[in-house]
């Protein structure tokens, strides 16, 4: 049994808002599939070390081989759980999926209600770390009025979230369902954020504009993968040639899951180093990050051997490594439907914020954003972070979300 079937058991429930019902949620993983883990690790087949001094041919031997020895030998699994299991989850069923979600209600007066969006190869583990600095900033350097109410789903085929049994699950209809579980929880005002793939999800949230949205705020730019961008200016041929570089030679990964998703999934799902590597093998910047937690003990920011083999962990153990990769695939369908239709999609009008952190695949300059969003109104370049940012410094991140949003609060929130 894996760990998608340890949801707790309610009563049936029969009727019109049958559908409608918020499930509370613990996760407990059988014992079984923690030893089936381990044995699997210690099993391992490994290949022969690259042949390059850096990660041009893929993730380094060294690196698995340092990573696969702490997992074997020194990672608890358990310690993820009771966290996880220290928040208040849920599931509720929104179009036929079983939707997995966090929901920690401020003790602040008026919080602004936030439903943040994770990416791959993350999950909600990305914004554990932030919890505490939104939802009660006064612990952490900021105002009883900076409060969250916050809302962590797992997207459709990730972590705890159920696996779509049919086609166009794509970012589209992922921004429906979540505007569906913000008016089943009774928020009528509330605003979105998102980075990598959740920026998709909060970037088509904006343009379908449901009541109640007031603004988003993103840290990568999305519109880039469907349009040139200017390269007038020194920083934005800087970006222009980050991006193409990524493009050339850090694509892989995405190709593989737009076209081959269940291909890459037979690994996926019968290795935990494949899995692991894999996951591993996104940006340069994050890669050498993680590296360094692996090979020398120094973690950047909360990147730690822990909580990087948590976020690996929780793919294995809910077996979500394929349909994980198939919304890549849904998501290039999709784009490459709207590319041939020659329609322009509708306009983001919503106060969109954004911020770009350093690290990231490609350091976005404010000309890009406003050449994609016409109200921006909010935008900072911090000096620390990368793709990963609620993950890496969520101190930081906290305090760009308090920035973003703060004309979009007012005193009857």
């Amino acid at each position: 049994m894996d760990a998608t079937q340890s949801r707790t058991t309610q009563p049936k429930v029969t009727g019109p808002l049958a559908d409608e019902v918020i499930r509370p949620f613990q996760a407990k993983v059988p014992d079984e599939a923690i030893a089936d883990l381990k044995g699997r690790i210690a099993a391992t087949r490994w290949p022969t070390k690259e042949l390059v001094a850096d990660r041009s041919q893929g993730v380094q031997l060294a690196t698995m081989r340092q990573l696969a020895r702490y997992w074997a030998n020194d990672y608890d699994w358990r310690k993820c759980e009771a966290r996880l299991n220290g928040f208040p989850q849920f599931t509720t069923e929104i179009d036929g999926v079983d939707i997995h979600f966090i929901h920690v209600r401020s003790r602040h007066e008026n919080a602004l209600p936030l439903i943040m969006t994770h990416g791959w190869p993350g999950s909600v583990i990305e914004f554990l770390e932030a919890i505490g600095p939104l939802t009660n900033p006064t612990a952490h350097g900021g105002r009883a009025e900076d409060a969250f109410h916050l809302v962590l789903p797992s997207l459709p085929g990730y972590g705890f979230s159920g696996e779509p049994a049919e086609l166009d699950w794509n970012a589209g209809r992922v921004a429906q369902a979540w505007a569906e579980l913000m008016r089943r929880l009774g928020y009528s005002r509330y605003v979105a954020q998102g980075g990598d793939v959740g920026a998709l999800v909060t970037d088509a949230m904006g343009r379908q504009a449901p009541e109640g949205l007031l603004g988003v705020h993103m840290n990568l730019l999305v519109t880039v993968l469907a349009a040139p961008q200017r390269t007038d200016s020194e920083q934005e041929r800087a970006a222009a040639k980050q991006l193409a570089t990524f493009k050339e030679n850090g694509f892989g990964y995405f190709l593989e899951m737009a076209t081959r998703p269940q291909t890459i999934g037979y690994a996926l799902h019968d290795s935990p180093i494949a899995l692991a590597a894999w996951l591993l093998d996104h940006d340069t910047d994050s890669y050498y990050k993680i590296a360094r937690a692996f090979i020398d003990g120094e973690p950047a920011g909360n990147l730690t051997r822990e909580h990087i083999v948590d976020n690996i962990t929780l793919y294995w153990l809910t077996r979500t490594g394929a349909s994980a990769a198939r919304s890549y695939w849904e998501d290039g369908l999709a784009l490459a439907r709207a590319l041939a239709s020659g329609q322009a999609p509708p306009q983001l009008s919503l106060p969109v914020g954004f911020t770009t952190f350093p690290g990231e695949i490609w350091r976005t300059p404010r000309s890009w954003v406003e050449a994609s969003y016409p109200n921006v109104a909010y935008f900072n370049e911090v000096d620390k972070g990368g793709h990963f940012a609620a993950w890496e410094e969520p101190q930081v991140f906290a305090e760009e979300l308090r920035a973003a949003f703060t004309s979009l609060r007012r005193s009857d929130a």
